[in-house]
């Protein structure tokens, strides 16, 4: 993974680089959603609203942010809501989907399916022909509909309502319902994507929809091609970046690492990696910037090693108790605050780091919470994850 000595990117560049890459430099903004999330790589879904505030945060036009991601997402279907990487639910660009299943979905699906069978037969629930029989009829049903939700599904298929208790005798006994386990597990298989909300766009009650249709790949090849895009858009990067991000053991990492040729470079931390070719300076944008992004934001979540963009006096105030991230302010390639939004629509942030922070900064960041009101309008925001700094600036 590259020979000769290795050069020495300082935070200066990281940020340089972040700014440029991750669309939030003012002459690096996007077209469109699909520009976004093929930058990316993958915008966090776990929240809905994260998908469309990203995106917004990276429009050069932010004015159709809830359209356009809206098209993008269930009229062309060129973005696509999955599980991915650590378990988690993203949007990816629909090209990336075979990468996505076979480089992190395999082997998460497979100990999906084998923990329900199990709790299935501790329970006494039928067995697993039983539960391939209610599968199939299912996905037969959905492919009938084009999107459904569990409850219309199990108007086509009854067994869906069928329920077996879980961890009987036990503090954290439950009762969980097949539909509920079956078309989780679906959906991480690669087989089942989430729909149309039924409600707006910040709504979490999805639809489900049949997957897109996937060439399968190599697991080895998969995992070299993500983790060469996610170098090109985030390099450099420790070992311990990719592995947190990528969920990998540190062996399938390293295999990745040498397929793409990767290079290696000296960061503060220690040695890096950036994608082969990548190694040479990258100059900081020629306007300073400013950025409103969302919780669980993909860059502000994008590296597990943060202390380049982010002080450690102001993650207690800026992150959850479980390591979710809340709305945070950006200027210049680091994060210097947070924002929210109050019940009466207005959007309020505040600085944490006065470090470099003049009337300029205070300017455009207020430009930027400008413009993020103007094309959220009357809808209300609340992060799925709240956070110290969020719950304040939002109780006024």
């Amino acid at each position: 993974m590259g020979g000769g000595a290795r050069r020495y990117i300082g935070v200066a560049e990281r940020r340089a680089r972040l700014a440029l890459r991750q669309r939030l430099a003012g002459r690096a903004r996007a077209g469109t959603p699909e520009e976004v999330a093929g930058s990316l790589v993958a915008l966090h879904g776990t929240d809905p609203a994260t998908v469309y505030l990203a995106v917004g945060a990276r429009l050069a036009d932010p004015a159709e942010t809830v359209a356009e991601t809206g098209r993008a997402l269930y009229e062309d279907r060129s973005l696509v809501r999955m599980h991915g990487m650590r378990h988690t639910v993203f949007v990816f660009p629909t090209a990336l989907t075979a990468v996505v299943h076979a480089s992190t979905g395999l082997a998460v699906a497979a100990r999906e399916r084998s923990t329900l069978l199990k709790h299935m037969a501790t329970a006494g629930a039928p067995d697993a022909a039983w539960l391939e029989e209610v599968e199939e009829s299912t996905l037969r049903a959905l492919a009938r509909r084009g999107q459904a939700t569990a409850a219309e599904l199990a108007r086509d298929e009854p067994r869906l309502r069928e329920q077996f208790v879980y961890a009987a005798g036990k503090s954290y006994e439950g009762t969980h319902t097949v539909s509920t386990r079956l078309l989780r597990v679906l959906g991480v298989e690669g087989k089942l994507v989430r729909g149309r909300p039924l409600g707006s766009w910040t709504s979490g009650q999805f639809r489900w929809a049949v997957a897109p249709e996937h060439p399968e790949m190599d697991i080895a090849e998969a995992q070299a091609e993500l983790l060469r895009r996610w170098l090109g858009a985030c390099g450099p990067a420790t070992e311990a970046d990719l592995k947190w991000w990528t969920g990998w053991r540190v062996t399938e990492v390293r295999r990745a690492l040498a397929a793409i040729g990767a290079r290696e470079v000296s960061l503060d931390e220690g040695t890096g990696y950036v994608a082969d070719g990548d190694a040479g300076p990258v100059s900081a944008p020629d306007e300073p910037w400013a950025a409103l992004l969302p919780g669980l934001d993909p860059t502000t979540m994008g590296w597990r090693q943060r202390d380049w963009y982010l002080a450690a006096d102001l993650r207690a105030p800026l992150f959850d108790r479980s390591g979710n991230v809340g709305p945070t302010v950006w200027w210049n390639g680091r994060v210097v605050g947070g924002w929210a939004q109050r019940p009466d629509g207005e959007i309020t942030w505040r600085i944490l780091d006065e470090e470099g922070i003049g009337r300029e900064a205070r300017a455009a960041i207020g430009t930027e919470a400008e413009r993020l009101s103007g094309w959220v309008g009357t809808t209300r925001i609340t992060p799925r994850f709240r956070t110290p700094l969020e719950k304040e600036l939002a109780a006024g």
